[in-house]
C-alpha cells in the first residue's frame, strides 16, 4: 500500500496526531491545571517535555528518572522536564498515562513547594 492508510481533512497536515503530540496535550492539561492553582506560591516555572534523560556513563542508580526539576536562581526560572519514555514505558493504557503524569507533575511540585504531595492536586494518589 502506498500513501497514507487515511486522507488529511487539510491537505499537508496528519490526520492522526503522533504519541508526542497526545502525549505534549496531556502534560499541559495536567500542567497547566496545576500551575494555575499554584502560581502565586510558584513564581516563574517553565515546563518542558523531553523524549529520554541523557544519562551520564558512571550512572549507578539502576533506574531511569522520569522527571528533572532544576530550581531557578534570580533571574533563572525553576525548570520541570518530563521525560516521555520512561513514563510511557511504565504505563498499560491512557488511563495509566494520566496516573503517571499527575503523579510525576504533583510530585516535583510538592517537592519545590515544600508541601505534602496530597495537598497540590486532589486527584493525587501517592501509589500510582
Amino acid at each position: 500500500m502506498r500513501g497514507p492508510g487515511i486522507s488529511p481533512a487539510r491537505p499537508g497536515s496528519p490526520e492522526l496526531r503522533t504519541a508526542r503530540q497526545r502525549f505534549d496535550d496531556l502534560a499541559l492539561g495536567i500542567v497547566t491545571a496545576v500551575d494555575a492553582r499554584w502560581q502565586d506560591k510558584l513564581g516563574l516555572v517553565e515546563y518542558a517535555v523531553e523524549d529520554a534523560p541523557q544519562i551520564p556513563d558512571d550512572w549507578d542508580s539502576g533506574t531511569v528518572p522520569l522527571s528533572s526539576l532544576i530550581r531557578g536562581t534570580g533571574a533563572t526560572p525553576t525548570r520541570l522536564v518530563l521525560f516521555r519514555r520512561p513514563i510511557e514505558h511504565r504505563c498499560e493504557t491512557r488511563a495509566d498515562l494520566e496516573a503517571m503524569v499527575l503523579t510525576v507533575v504533583v510530585e516535583q511540585i510538592a517537592e519545590l513547594l515544600g508541601i505534602e504531595a496530597d495537598q497540590v492536586d486532589p486527584r493525587y494518589e501517592g501509589d500510582a
